[in-house]
């Protein structure tokens, strides 16, 4: 079936998929195919009254825009097809006896084909789950609407198609014969020597030997040839063709023609791709007519000199191992190109989305399947891109974990999986940072992984994750963020001097501020002073405001409570 002639259709399908509930979606369906039964293709029709029959409500986009009749029969039987696929439902759930295309040719006596054509001419089809995967049905009631005001389109198709005990004796013999005589021949081409031959459609004389063939399988005409093959022989197909086995060799093997062998490569090709996760982060600029030309055009960046990599910074780097060196060969993005990239990324992912919703394994044609894998691809490589740039701040946080329970390169590979995730994840449309809101998500990785941290997380959980996610934008370099902890712990350490032996230890114990030591709550050092934690609590204010105090006579900017 061609796909919607309008736009506004079109658009009005993928805003109910996106939002509608399940059930709001069911309800959409059935109003869709009551006015559809009442469309002259000759006259036309207002979007708003098409929209309000619909889901009943006017919208208020596109006022004053008339569809014509006959686009408009069109466009609603895809788009009931379409919403009904989006509901995933069980064809024993929908409250009516529900028909396949198999079973209807087999019910009304014609072929698949013909029922392919009542489609197109009124027949209303819907998506339901049948034996585990969505499939073409026919509600009854659909069925007995075409039936009756389609009688002797329904009565002539069905005396066309009928054949009697002789005729089917007939073809029988004949492809039988053709079958001893050329024992080289392709079953299609012995179908359509015996349908010239006899004067039926090659359809029915395929039907027919297979019904045949089924009902008689030690004396079947083409043995397995013209049956279905099975999900082990299509996998054995998709196997040997990635394995650069031609398509004229694979008939052969298989007794099948080289369409057949396409349209099986092309079946298991959809399958995969619909059985990979597909995550991305949706936004409204998305749907915009002129999308592919905003997001997708080259970057003004992208013609200016190619910015040096910062430069690595001793202190920083007196760590890392060799091996690891090459990453700060890459440049850190910068806010714009941060913007761009991870748009253009889950611009694609989306667009690669809505070709896969379309996308039905037993019809898929090759340059689907080409369209969405070339978006995939450019998605990845866009995301690689993010990924490499991203790189030295998971060796940044891992430096900061190391303990006596895992290595440097368990945390930088654990890290490097928390970076991908966050990657998928993050919402580039909120303004935010992703360096803060990566390192949240590997640290909260840490977090799970490390024993050691289990403590201190638990100690320090503020209920503001969200806050913290969505730190403003203040950009900077990571090797300068490490350089500023090293010179604040310094200048930290030289204003506790100033405290009493009791307040610098609260201090230090507090926050932790000794070597391999973890913060304590107010109650654990309390316990040590042998005092109670309200009295902790007291000293550590005093403390703080004399370091305050001190901090200012010496030029220190401490950090402001939160």
């Amino acid at each position: 079936m061609d796909r919607y002639r309008h736009p506004a259709l079109k658009q009005l399908k993928e805003q109910q998929v996106r939002f509608a509930p399940v059930d709001k979606r069911l309800e959409q369906v059935n109003r869709a195919e009551e006015l559809l039964a009442e469309i002259d293709p000759a006259k036309k029709y207002p979007y708003q009254l098409v929209c309000f029959r619909v889901l009943e409500f006017r919208p208020d986009s596109h006022t004053g825009l008339l569809l014509d009749g006959a686009d408009l029969v069109h466009d609603l039987r895809v788009f009931i097809e379409d919403l009904s696929a989006s509901t995933r439902l069980d064809a024993v759930a929908a409250g009516e006896p529900v028909v396949t295309v198999d079973e209807l040719s087999r019910q009304l006596n014609v072929s698949t084909k013909t029922i392919t054509r009542w489609r197109n001419r009124g027949l209303v089809s819907r998506r339901f789950v049948i034996g585990g995967r969505t499939r073409v049905g026919f509600l009854k009631s659909s069925i007995d609407r075409f039936v009756r005001e389609n009688d002797d389109r329904v009565e002539r198709g069905a005396r066309f198609s009928q054949l009697n005990d002789l005729e089917r004796e007939e073809i029988i013999r004949r492809a039988r014969r053709m079958v001893q005589f050329c024992p080289s021949a392709r079953p299609a081409e012995i179908i359509r020597r015996v349908a010239r031959k006899v004067g039926r459609s090659t359809e029915t004389i395929r039907y027919t030997i297979k019904n045949y063939d089924g009902e008689n399988p030690t004396r079947a005409v083409f043995g397995n040839t013209v049956g279905p093959l099975g999900p082990s022989e299509k996998a054995a197909i998709y196997q040997a063709h990635r394995r650069a086995v031609s398509p004229d060799v694979l008939a052969r093997r298989f007794s099948k023609t080289k369409t057949t062998v396409y349209r099986v490569i092309n079946e298991m090709r959809a399958r995969h791709i619909l059985d990979q996760p597909l995550e991305y982060t949706f936004n409204p600029h998305f749907d915009e007519p002129n999308a592919d030309e905003v997001i997708l055009a080259a970057p003004l960046w992208e013609s200016e000199p190619v910015r040096p990599a910062a430069a690595t910074d001793p202190e920083v780097a007196a760590a890392v191992p060799p091996y690891l060196s090459d990453m700060y060969e890459t440049p850190l993005l910068t806010k714009e190109q941060e913007v761009y990239l991870f748009r253009k990324m889950n611009y694609l992912k989306y667009k690669a989305g809505q070709l896969r919703e379309r996308l039905d394994p037993r019809t898929a044609r090759s340059t689907q399947l080409d369209e969405i894998e070339r978006l995939q691809k450019e998605a990845l490589s866009v995301k690689n891109q993010i990924i490499r740039a991203n790189l030295r701040l998971v060796v940044s946080i891992a430096k900061r974990h190391i303990g006596s329970l895992n290595s440097f390169d368990e945390l930088v590979s654990d890290g490097n999986m928390s970076l991908i995730r966050a990657v998928e994840k993050f919402d580039y449309a909120r303004g935010n940072k992703f360096s803060t809101y990566a390192s949240w998500a590997i640290m909260k990785n840490f977090a799970r992984s490390i024993p050691d941290e289990h403590q201190k997380r638990d100690r320090f959980v503020t209920g503001h994750d969200e806050m913290f996610e969505a730190a403003p934008d203040t950009r900077s370099s990571e090797h300068a963020y490490e350089r500023q902890v090293l010179r604040l712990r310094s200048s930290i350490a030289k204003i506790l001097e100033r405290l009493d032996e009791r307040e610098r230890s609260i201090i230090i114990s507090r926050f932790g501020l000794d070597e391999g030591t973890e913060p304590q709550t107010l109650e654990e050092v309390g316990h040590e002073l042998g005092v109670t934690k309200e009295r902790v609590r007291q000293l550590e204010v005093r403390a703080m405001d004399k370091l305050r105090q001190f901090a200012d006579e010496e030029h220190i900017e401490l950090p402001e409570e939160e």
